[in-house]
């Protein structure tokens, strides 16, 4: 069995946090969703589970930070195609996030973009072709 992948993101508006995570193609899986938490499914090993910050505070001793003065943690996910990155991050940027918080990623067999959501945390989505990547980190290995 695959390991699966939770994600806990503090937010601070619980239906924003939701409409924004569903434009950029995440699904809710009500079963573990309240009014309290949202569990929002990115494919069938990564969750994020979006959590008001009375809930959050529930699992942590620790102030929660504020992701758009700091960052807490960097999430990046895969894609298919460089037109998926460009995609999804234009699907975060219509849904009221912030594209490409950070610099664009282009190393030819590697391509990364990002995008902020409205809580402030960054998502990275990467394409790699793996068979160029290896040649590429081979060659360095040997020079």
């Amino acid at each position: 069995m695959s390991k699966l992948i939770f994600v806990n993101l503090p937010v601070a508006d619980l239906g924003r946090a939701d409409a924004f995570y569903e434009a950029v193609g995440a699904v809710k899986n009500p079963q573990f969703s309240d009014h309290t938490a949202t569990c929002m499914v990115i494919s069938e090993t990564i969750h994020v589970m979006l959590l008001t910050h009375d809930k959050f505070r529930q699992f942590t001793p620790k102030r929660i930070a504020d992701a758009r003065e700091t960052t807490e943690v960097l999430i990046c996910l895969s894609a298919g195609s460089r037109e998926e990155v460009d995609a999804t991050v234009a699907k975060a940027a219509g849904a009221g996030g912030r594209a490409d918080p950070g610099p664009k990623q282009d190393y030819g067999f590697m391509y990364g973009r990002s995008f902020e959501d409205p809580d402030g945390h960054i998502w990275e989505v990467m394409w790699m072709d793996v068979e160029a990547a290896g040649a590429a980190m081979a060659d360095t290995a040997n020079a």
